[in-house]
């Protein structure tokens, strides 16, 4: 073979330009075989590294791939272009959130066309455009009228510094992004959508969905945290109140020596006020408040607490037990008030070890006694009762039913299905997000804005420095207003939604993104949706995907839509990391893809990419790897050009019926290998294509035939031409979704007007996939001994005697008896002495 020269820059840029120009990726929304592909969409960050390119190559491969196989493809892309890191960079900077967006998208634009994706650019939603906002609103408030919106007070992040809320992006270990001051929990008023109202939906309809990752239905499970269990009333010594403890082990009731209540209850200052512990329960409330809460609630953080003074009397034995206050309990979960068990629970042992309170065992290992005196950690496997009053001997699972009866017969307890999922806190105190569309009037109370003047606009002018309230606060302009209703003044809200609104229903709108009148064609979202196949990362597992979810069940509920759960199949990608972590400027590990691209090309990097492992695990990127991916186009260009007059002459007369030239001939042994391994190859790599998308084996695969058709060197062969061609035509239809630009220059030299993407998958003869022969491996005693060929489709039997006659098995075994022939049919044959 020459060494053919490969001009990937040229080949590159002529396809990048020629796709935009015949809309090769506009979807007809009345096609009749319809595909939703989906690329989660990025926020426009100032550039984009090869971690994040493995997203969108991976589905850029699924799209052509399906595009070839007659599907009508939806393959859209927009930007979740609302948040924070654009306002602090107009604070930073001086520039406008929406003049540093604008310059982001069109930067991430050029450096996804630069890798060959494609998308159906028509469709384009941009999340902070008002013409997508309005209705973010609009959806604002259908939940608002179906009660499903709402203010309360809660508890949110405020810089002491900057006087001002913070959210939770900007609180980086208790210390404000912007100053790096401390920042402590404050009450204020703030807008929630009532998710929790969707918690048995959220979880039960999981089962639904087949094609998710089960590591993802399990995340949003265990967030929702559905857990069922039994309410108990503690009543407070000297006093008419009780504390409610929510409990899923009602069976160690009897070994409860102290309550504990998390430093966030609400009654605790009323409850310390009056004794001689208030001012120390104060300071160590504000010291925990320093604390992040997660590390709070893990194992692995020292338990820390303070007796408040006070008492509770046990339910069922009358006991007084202390009342404490402890970092370890939070009020996300339960009633905020843990009911402590230290011989059953491991994280109370730790806090009772600690501060030297009582332990009481109640439940015992079969055949073993528990000695309080001698337990050096929690036992909290099942067991007997003890110390259980009329419980003892029972066990404990019996016992918590009993113990639960009990209880609710005295008006002590009751049954419950607790969440740790909490309302969904939709508020941001800060410009750059969708404006919450409500005003507020002294007469009427909170009124939403009229449909009709949606969109609520963000002023374009307005000062990002200062203390204080959000920078709408600020805008006299933006502020005043008259209510809807009594049309005396009144003002507007000023806060912004969480951007993951904004995100929780693009992929609606994409059917119908110019649609001024409503949200988007009923019609078209529900022939296209749900989504047939959702790529994106592992770590949008809970929020994005949950949220998502929620606003689709809302927007079926409301009637718009006739299905409940927006995407089919979730593919979650793995990370590229470098040196053993995650790419990040920090770290000074990006790759930066530019680079690569005029160097090798966007094909060599896509093919590596592609090629580095499993799709869904992460790998580590090798400098070295983008040199065989290189070296291996090359390879196939040179074999391409080499054979182009060859090809070219085939083409011209059997260019639509290549099969017939191979019936009625006789075909040489060598012409036949060649035949097949091109079959089997189609095989493969259709199988690695979809549902799998485990293109790292269709590569390989690819790689294989190749070097296959370099050794097939038959030039006075007359067949040569045609199973060449054959083969070609088969490889550059194959390595068109994963290496595009490449495969079109190819395609379209060898005199095809339209594009591969265009033309048809190829398909494979199942008889021309069955080998003939098959390598079966022998081993005695479960070790390699020989391997051998054999004819395909042998009984158990005649494998045995090929075994057993091969001359080194013969050596090995020696007159040795055989106890017995373990065969695995096609593949092996282990021989036990």
């Amino acid at each position: 073979m020459s060494n053919q020269e490969y001009p990937f820059g040229s080949i590159e840029s002529k396809w990048q330009k020629q796709w935009q120009k015949e809309k090769l990726f506009q979807v007809n929304p009345n096609g009749e075989n319809p595909y939703y592909c989906l690329m989660m969409f990025p926020y426009p960050s100032a550039a984009l590294h090869v971690g994040h390119g493995r997203n969108y190559i991976m589905g850029d491969v699924l799209v052509r791939y399906k595009m070839m196989k007659g599907f009508d493809v939806l393959s859209p892309m927009g930007f979740d272009a609302f948040g924070l890191p654009a306002e602090n960079a107009a604070i930073k900077n001086n520039i406008h959130p929406m003049t540093y967006t604008q310059q982001n998208i069109k930067h991430m634009k050029d450096q996804l066309l630069s890798w060959g994706v494609g998308y159906d650019w028509d469709r384009e939603v941009v999340s902070c455009d008002p013409s997508y906002y309005k209705w973010t609103q609009w959806l604002f408030i259908q939940m608002y009228k179906k009660g499903l919106a709402f203010k309360k007070k809660a508890e949110v992040n405020w810089c002491i510094s900057c006087a001002t809320v913070l959210a939770n992006e900007q609180v980086v270990d208790k210390k404000c992004e912007r100053c790096d001051s401390d920042v402590e929990l404050k009450n204020l008023d703030q807008w929630f959508f009532k998710i929790t109202d969707y918690a048995d939906r959220l979880i039960n309809d999981l089962d639904h969905l087949e094609h998710w990752p089960e590591r993802v239905k399990t995340m949003q499970v265990n967030w929702i945290g559905r857990s069922k269990g039994t309410c108990i009333d503690f009543k407070i010594d000297d006093s008419e109140k009780s504390l409610s403890v929510f409990t899923t082990r009602p069976d160690t009731l009897y070994g409860v020596t102290y309550l504990v209540l998390s430093p966030e209850h609400p009654w605790i200052n009323s409850l310390t006020e009056k004794e001689s512990t208030h001012s120390e329960v104060m300071d160590f409330l504000k010291d925990v408040q320093k604390e992040d809460p997660e590390k709070r609630s893990s194992g692995d953080l020292p338990k820390k607490g303070i007796f408040t003074g006070r008492y509770v009397i046990h339910p069922l034995t009358s006991e007084k037990i202390p009342l404490w206050i402890a970092n370890y309990v939070l009020m996300d979960y339960g009633t905020g008030a843990v009911m402590a068990v230290p011989a059953h629970d491991t994280r109370d042992f730790a806090f009772a070890s600690a501060y030297d309170l009582p332990i009481k065992v109640v439940i015992q290992p079969p055949n073993t006694s528990l000695s309080s005196t001698t337990l050096d950690e929690a036992y909290i496997e099942e067991g007997v009762m003890v110390n259980s009053e009329d419980c003892d001997g029972l066990p404990n699972k019996k016992a918590s039913k009993q113990i639960t009866k009990k209880l609710i017969s005295l008006g002590k307890g009751s049954t419950q299905i607790n969440y740790r999922l909490r309302d969904w806190l939709i508020s941001r105190q800060r410009y750059w997000g969708a404006p919450i569309p409500m005003i507020k009037c002294d007469s009427c109370g909170y009124v939403p804005v009229p449909e009709e003047d949606l969109p609520v606009r963000l002023p374009e002018t307005v000062a990002f420095k200062g203390k204080g309230e959000s920078p709408l606060a600020k805008v006299e302009s933006f502020l005043h207003t008259s209510c809807p209703q009594c049309q005396k003044p009144a003002k507007r809200e000023i806060d912004t939604m969480d951007t993951f609104v904004d995100s929780s229903w693009y992929f609606l709108r994409y059917l119908s993104p110019s649609n001024d009148e409503k949200i988007f064609d009923s019609e078209l979202v529900n022939k296209w949706l749900p989504v047939d196949k959702y790529v994106g990362g592992i770590e949008h597992a809970i929020l994005h995907l949950l949220y998502a979810r929620f606003i689709t069940k809302v927007i079926y509920d409301i009637g718009l839509i006739d299905f409940q759960e927006p995407f089919n199949h979730l593919f979650t990608q793995g990370m590229i990391v470098k040196d053993g972590a995650k790419m990040s400027k920090s770290k000074g590990n990006v790759v930066n893809p530019n680079l690569l691209i005029q160097k090798y090309g966007a094909d060599t990097q896509r093919l590596y990419i592609l090629f580095m492992g499993p799709p869904e695990r992460d790998v580590e990127w090798n400098d070295d790897g983008i040199l065989g991916a290189h070296r291996f186009l090359k390879r196939v260009w040179t074999l391409a050009k080499d054979e182009e007059p060859l090809i070219q002459k085939i083409l011209k007369t059997h260019r639509n019926a290549l099969d017939d030239i191979f019936e009625d001939i006789s075909l040489t042994s060598t012409d036949k290998k060649i035949r097949k391994k091109v079959h089997q190859t189609i095989q493969k790599v259709s199988q690695s294509m979809d549902p799998k998308m485990s293109f790292n084996t269709a590569i390989s695969a690819c790689m294989e035939l190749v070097n296959d058709l370099y050794l097939y060197d038959q030039k006075d062969n007359k067949l040569r031409g045609p199973i060449f061609t054959e083969a070609m035509l088969s490889l550059i239809k194959l390595l068109a979704p994963i290496v595009p630009h490449l495969s079109e220059e190819l395609w379209q030299s060898w005199g095809y007007n339209e594009s591969v993407f265009k033309s048809s998958w190829p398909t494979f003869s199942k008889d021309l996939t069955i080998d003939d022969e098959i390598e079966l491996v022998i081993q005695v005693n479960g070790k390699l001994k020989s391997k051998i060929m054999v004819p395909a489709g042998l009984s158990d039997k005649e494998l045995e005697e090929f075994a057993l006659q091969d001359s080194r098995i013969i050596s090995y075994i020696n007159d040795k008896p055989i106890r017995r022939v373990i065969i695995v049919k096609g593949k092996l044959v282990n021989i036990v002495i």
